[in-house]
């Protein structure tokens, strides 16, 4: 077993999900409360990841943060390389290509929140930041741990957007699916069963932990 990819793909996929729930926690209110008529263009963007094939976003990304491009001629000005075919590249994509299955659970747990406990903590003078902080942020927990742990869950597994945009570098680049795919490549089944045992154990195990927030959020609040 690949022990170096295996890490790589965790420290990937811990990157984006903590990355994912900065940016992510933004949008994904924005979209449960706003009543803007444009409002589901931006659900389309976001959801865009779904349904596009990971060779052509992997393409277009790969564009956008290559050496013509204006990010990626900035970003080599100040770090002194490219962003192409390295670990921050790989993060650029994984963020892109994760944002909706952290997004979508986030805002469908913003939604769920009762809107009176809204207006009944800014009735009583609680500004919008503490109300958010000390009432929505607690009742959209399930929410906000599916998101977490599906964004890392797929992180995890990606392929075809991490060998577009970051290429087969052990130890930069090389992740533990495109460690499997080698390993069939190379006709050694056993490596790719044993990686592959581990990925079927760690995401049944994820989506185990994601089921059991969602019951138990079911039972302590009956009513939603």
């Amino acid at each position: 077993m690949d022990w170096t990819a295996l890490w790589l793909s965790v420290r990937l996929a811990v990157t984006t999900m903590i990355v994912l729930v900065a940016i992510g926690v933004p949008i994904a209110y924005w979209l449960a409360f706003s009543t803007r008529r444009w409002k589901f263009l931006v659900e389309a963007i976001v959801a865009l990841p779904i349904v596009l094939p990971p060779t052509v976003l992997g393409f277009y990304i790969l564009v956008a943060i290559g050496p013509a491009s204006p990010v990626g001629r900035a970003y080599a000005a100040i770090f002194g390389r490219g962003l192409p075919f390295s670990f921050e590249g790989l993060l650029v994509a994984s963020v892109l290509y994760s944002l909706p299955f952290a997004v979508q659970p986030f805002a469908a747990g913003f939604a769920a929140v009762d809107r009176r406990l809204l207006e009944a903590s800014w009735c009583l003078g609680v500004s919008r930041p503490a109300t958010f902080a000390r009432v929505v942020v607690p009742l959209a927990v399930p929410g906000l741990v599916t998101g977490m742990v599906l964004s890392f869950a797929h992180t995890l597994g990606e392929f075809g957007v991490v060998l577009m945009v970051g290429g087969n570098l052990p130890g930069v680049t090389r992740t533990v699916s495109i460690a499997i795919f080698d390993s069939v490549q190379a006709l050694d089944y056993q490596a790719a069963a044993r990686t592959s045992l581990l990925l079927l154990a760690v995401s049944f195990a994820i989506l185990a932990v994601t089921y059991g927030v969602q019951r138990s959020a079911r039972l302590a609040w009956p009513s939603r």
